[in-house]
């Protein structure tokens, strides 16, 4: 465990049980292999349906993934959680769009999943620094490309499977599975 802060990622969807908690338990898992204590990550919901376990077809990517989805409970995103954030990822433009609105100086710290995962491997960054100090300098690098390499819903949202077809839930994962191991990829370079 290292002595200074972890570096501490917030993921956001809307009902807080299916994306954003395959994002912050596969996140969670992805950084504690390569830095434990380095990262802490969470998840809550613009319409969360609060105090709800994981959805079970989702639990089961979880799992199967490498993570954890024991002891899961959907919360509302509130402006108290977002207090304190390094990172904000959102898993559609809606959803960065509501992120900001609730807490606008975010905005430099807030990208969709799909979009930071695009734009960080263009970023490069000091192997030497703290993992804290790199992520941050690498937010402010991804920020200026996000003008040259704007993406569209296509690229940047995810789509909510919540009660539909399993096409549906595949494509989520198809969605956001590269999405994590881009930003996961990013880290372990420097390790």
């Amino acid at each position: 465990m290292t002595s200074s802060a972890p570096f501490r990622i917030l993921t956001v969807c809307t009902g807080n049980i299916c994306r954003s908690p395959m994002a912050e338990r596969l996140l969670q898992a992805g950084f504690d292999a390569l830095a434990p204590g380095e990262f802490e990550v969470a998840s809550a919901g613009t319409g969360a349906l609060v105090g709800s376990a994981i959805e079970p077809h989702v639990a089961g990517f979880i799992n199967v993934f490498g993570g954890s989805s024991a002891d899961f409970v959907s919360r509302q995103l509130t402006p108290e959680i977002l207090q304190g954030q390094d990172l904000v990822l959102a898993l559609t433009r809606e959803h960065r769009s509501k992120i900001v609105e609730m807490s606008p100086g975010l905005l430099r710290r807030t990208f969709t999943v799909r979009e930071l995962a695009r734009l960080l491997p263009e970023v490069d960054a000091d192997p030497d620094a703290p993992a804290a100090e790199r992520w941050k300098d690498a937010l402010s690098r991804a920020l200026r490309l996000r003008s040259v390499h704007p993406g569209g819903p296509g690229e940047d949202d995810v789509v909510d499977p919540f009660r539909r077809s399993d096409e549906v839930y595949q494509q989520m994962v198809q969605e956001l599975s590269p999405a994590l191991k881009s930003i996961l990829a990013w880290e372990y370079q420097y390790r």
